[in-house]
């Protein structure tokens, strides 16, 4: 069985993104996957604060917030579903706080070490981003710069799933290209 971690990033309950990684994770669970979904603006917790304890002392993240079962849950996890809309030409406050604190993925000597991670390679990153702006050449450069990361934490065969020019609340539920890709996605990924 395939374990799932969806991360939703909106601070909306029923937000685009979480719409759309809500269709994804249930086609998901239809095929088998075991799915445990974190809304990050439920939680308690701060972004990085530059430590370094987790590449001294410690192999991960020393703060004890919420955030620490979230950051523990991917270790087992086989997919990682990262849904986000875009402010500001970004991934939302949330989840950028999430990925900084991923650093502690990284073994101590990152930046030389051959293998980086200290996460069991192979696993799937599939990143939603929702934005209310049309044109899709705009924030095309979200997901390849986070990609790029977690390709560094040894994800690979990542899935990206835009939904553009969705700004109000319910716009992607009437979206059948966006809703259609999110199925077809989860199948891709449960392979």
């Amino acid at each position: 069985m395939k374990k799932i971690v969806c991360l939703l990033g909106s601070p909306r309950p029923k937000g685009n993104s979480t719409t759309i990684a809500k269709r994804f994770c249930e086609s998901a669970e239809k095929l088998g996957a075991q799915v445990t979904t974190f809304a990050l603006n439920k939680l308690t917790y701060k972004g990085c604060q530059a430590c370094m304890t987790c590449k001294t002392k410690l192999d991960k993240c020393v703060v004890k917030d919420d955030l620490a079962q979230v950051l523990d849950s991917i270790r087992d996890a086989d997919i990682l579903v990262m849904a986000t809309p875009t402010y500001y030409a970004d991934v939302s406050g949330q989840m950028k706080c999430f990925i900084d604190r991923t650093f502690s993925y990284l073994v101590p000597d990152y930046m030389t070490n051959s293998n980086p991670s200290r996460l069991s390679p192979g696993k799937k990153l599939v990143f939603i981003q929702t934005q209310g702006q049309p044109e899709e050449s705009m924030y095309a450069d979200v997901f390849p710069r986070y990609d790029f990361f977690f390709k560094w934490y040894g994800f690979k065969d990542n899935y990206v799933i835009r939904g553009c020019g969705l700004m109000n609340t319910g716009e992607a539920e009437a979206r059948e290209d966006v809703m259609k890709l999110a199925e077809e996605t989860a199948r891709k990924v449960m392979k």
